[in-house]
């Protein structure tokens, strides 16, 4: 996938100890990215054992909810390479303005997302959502909101970290808020040690109380750490600056697009299927859990990887990206073998977990056989839009991004589908085809972004200009 440097080309030693040092900075994030994967695991099983009808709210709330919030999140996600860089590039006393920006920038994002998430369920009945899901997942939806703004200010914060290669605070503040998830889920929904019965309602409500001891925790954590007193990241109050907020959305907006371009085919897919009733939207909302408990592993690897191709191109070093990229490649090859095996040998057994509906674990249960089909090409793309953005190139795998997701799987899903009636088999045949397409655009990119003649420019200007606006170099080539 990547092509062979005419010098500087690494040795399988100098390889190696890449791998290593990818694996090692990518093990924390993937737990961290785990836990937040476990905060759906957490609600679909509560609301799984509530009952039916509360399972198909929750799977319809949690739609709804992180379609958005993937432009925000996709957004931020600029944030780390541009640390990276200046980490590399010996430009550590400029991390603590730009986190300031950055806080601004979240901010603003968290709040447009919370008046978004206000509005949107109005939309649920002429979406075509069966009636009896609505009142559950407008309860859901309206808990969950606010917890959005710390969402964004706890992603803003992470990304720093991320991009000094410290990833430890992820997994830790990650389970650590599991563990305050889990009891107040339980008893907000059921009802238990003298609080009311929320049903749907109580897993967004623990959830949006989870997501803010977690930001307040992270900002406490910065400001009383040796380990950071250096960037004097709180050390004054910054105004808003237009600049470096315009020059991390031009990097950040086409990697939220994106992001919401991918996870939006499975929303929407899950939204779609919604209409055909509680059990497929059940079954689905099991399916799709488990499925995105996999994506975790290679998107903690993808992110390591922007982080040390972000890193080589602040340094300099054109062999270095090389490395770091085909490092990531050969990490996420192990790790999705792993995951297609554990879907395909284990799937009756997983289901088990979340309900004990003879129809619904049925139907779940084949839907993780097609998931377990796409664990290579998921793997893939994600590990290539990772290692581009560590380039800063994120225009051109946006419109690619469209084009695999939106230009061939949605129609094809809904096509098979609906039009068919294949039903929730034909949606995730649609799926698969999505991701099979971006796997190879993205890879080719990759291999184009990652040539000699590619980087000398990027790496030329690594010296002197800003992170984020080194960017344009890229996208703009």
């Amino acid at each position: 996938m990547f092509p062979t440097p005419a010098i500087d080309a690494p040795t399988p030693p100098r390889l190696g100890a890449e791998v290593r040092r990818t694996g090692v900075l990518a093990a924390p994030l993937v737990f961290g990215h785990l836990s937040t994967g476990l905060i759906g695991f957490v609600d679909s099983v509560i609301a799984g054992h509530h009952g039916t009808d509360t399972l198909a709210a929750v799977a319809v709330g949690t739609a709804l909810f992180w379609l958005p919030m993937m432009v925000p999140m996709g957004t931020l996600m600029s944030f780390p390479p541009a640390v990276s860089q200046l980490d590399g590039s010996g430009r550590r006393d400029e991390v603590g303005a730009l986190f300031r920006q950055a806080l601004w920038l979240a901010a603003g994002l968290g709040l447009l997302l919370f008046g978004f998430m206000t509005v949107v369920v109005h939309a649920l009945g002429p979406m075509g959502i069966a009636p009896e899901i609505i009142p559950g997942a407008t309860a859901f939806i309206h808990g969950i909101r606010w917890g959005v703004p710390a969402l964004t200010l706890y992603l803003c914060m992470r990304y720093l970290t991320d991009g000094l290669h410290f990833t430890m605070p992820t997994m830790v503040l990650g389970f650590g808020g599991l563990l305050l998830l889990v009891p107040m889920g339980y008893a907000l929904t059921y009802g238990a040690f003298g609080l009311p019965e929320l049903g749907p309602g109580g897993p967004g409500i623990a959830s949006a109380v989870m997501l803010w001891a977690q930001a307040i925790t992270f900002i406490v954590y910065l400001r009383r750490s040796p380990r950071f007193a250096g960037l004097r990241l709180f050390a004054r109050f910054d105004p808003p600056r237009w600049p470096p907020i315009r020059q991390l959305l031009w990097t950040g907006l086409p990697i939220g697009v994106t992001v919401a371009m991918e996870g939006g085919l499975f929303i929407a897919t899950a939204l779609l299927i919604g209409r055909l009733g509680e059990i497929p939207a059940a079954a689905h909302q099991i399916a799709i859990n488990v499925a995105s408990l996999c994506f975790m592993i290679p998107m903690g690897l993808a992110e390591a990887t922007t982080v040390r191709v972000g890193h080589a191109v602040g340094r300099g070093d054109a062999g270095g990206v090389r490395r770091a990229a085909k490092a990531g490649l050969v990490i996420v090859l192990g790790t999705q073998l792993f995951s297609a095996t554990v879907l395909l040998l284990g799937n009756d057994w997983i289901v088990g977990f979340y309900t004990a509906d003879v129809a619904v674990a049925s139907l779940a249960a084949a839907l993780l056989l097609y998931a377990a089909a796409f664990q290579f090409p998921d793997g893939l793309q994600v590990l290539s839009a990772g290692a581009l953005r560590g380039l800063g190139d994120t225009r051109m795998p946006m419109l690619l991004a469209g084009l695999a997701y939106w230009g061939i799987g949605m129609p094809l899903g809904a096509g098979l589908g609906l039009a068919l009636g294949w039903g929730p088999r034909g949606m995730w045949v649609g799926l698969i085809a999505g991701l099979v397409v971006a796997a190879i655009l993205l890879g080719l990119r990759l291999r184009r972004s990652s040539s000699p003649e590619k980087l000398a420019p990027l790496l030329n200007r690594s010296a002197t200009a800003t992170p984020v606006a080194m960017a344009r170099v890229t996208n703009d080539g």
